[in-house]
């Protein structure tokens, strides 16, 4: 079992991906209403060794020890994943190890102002930042940012990363309806979209719950609206992972720890990563998996969001 790494799991974008998480749950920068992940306990700007650097290189070269290469190694999981100071040092070991899988840096883009940040993330084959808002009020409405965080340092930030980083960068809107979608926001992100010339922009939307009641996700006619007057080239609505039959890299006996434990009570996912022992990140994809075919639900409480076994 390892505690640095997860997976592999499908990905919506990067195929079959090994996760390499950095950050403990939950410290990000930003605390979004609609993180699956569930709501930040650290909101922080402030970059350290948040999980020890030589435990992460040791789980990765005792997985390609021992099991084939995946799609893509991706950065990611409960947090920010450039809130780790020894980010490109993690990078570089990956590079030296294993040349020819590709390496993905799923980030909020929040600490691209920072020219270190920048400098370590040259190391990666792709990045994946978000940009949900291109206005202040929109920014901490959807995002919650620190104080200490503007719009302008985030786009700013993007713009200086594009300049420099020769992979790809594949930015990512998450329209959530009532907060990001009026034509004001829209018009907006456009014009940041464009300053920042990403290689694709990909149009998501909410998949699960978020932090909050009352979020609810965007249709595919208003997402293929938005589509239409950005007129980007390069956009893509992004769609849902694979079943889980086409995904042999699927565990069954992860999905029935998960149905044999909620069938015996109600769990957060936070309870389900204690009993499982697994990321949170792949205990979301599995949920996400069970949600899609009907077999489980969920029931928000005082203390959070229950997942249970779907009633008849």
């Amino acid at each position: 079992m390892y505690n640095h790494l997860f997976g592999p799991v499908p990905s919506r974008r990067l195929g079959m991906s090994l996760g390499v998480d950095l950050i403990p749950h939950k410290i990000c920068s930003l605390n979004c209403v609609y993180c699956e992940c569930g709501a930040t306990t650290k909101l922080t700007l402030d970059r350290a060794e948040y999980v020890q650097t030589e435990d992460v290189k040791r789980e990765l070269a005792h997985f390609f020890e021992n099991n084939p290469d995946p799609d893509y190694i991706t950065f990611s999981g409960n947090g920010e994943p450039t809130l780790h100071i020894h980010l490109g040092e993690v990078l570089g070991f990956i590079k030296a190890l294993k040349p020819e899988v590709p390496v993905a840096v799923l980030t909020n883009g929040t600490l691209m102002s920072d020219p270190g940040v920048r400098m370590e993330l040259m190391k990666a084959d792709v990045v994946l930042p978000s940009l949900d808002a291109a206005s202040e009020t929109a920014l901490r409405k959807i995002n919650h940012p620190t104080k200490q965080f503007h719009i302008e340092n985030y786009v700013g930030g993007l713009i200086e990363f594009r300049k420099e980083f020769e992979g790809e960068i594949w930015l990512e809107v998450f329209i959530l309806p009532g907060y990001n979608d009026d034509p004001e926001n829209i018009g907006a992100l456009k014009g940041a979209i464009q300053a920042i010339g990403p290689d694709r922009v990909q149009l998501n939307t909410l998949d699960r719950p978020g932090i909050i009641d009352g979020l609810r996700a965007a249709t595919l006619e208003e997402l293929e609206q938005i589509e239409k007057v950005w007129g980007f080239e390069n956009m893509e609505i992004v769609a849902s992972v694979k079943e889980r039959h086409d995904n042999r890299a699927f565990r069954t006996d992860t999905e029935a720890a998960i149905m044999e434990t909620i069938s015996r009570r109600p769990c957060t996912l936070e309870d389900l990563e204690k009993i499982l022992g697994l990321n949170l990140n792949e205990i979301n994809k599995y949920l996400g998996t069970l949600e899609e075919a009907g077999q489980i639900e969920t029931n928000r409480q005082e203390r959070g969001l229950f997942y249970q076994v779907r009633k008849p």
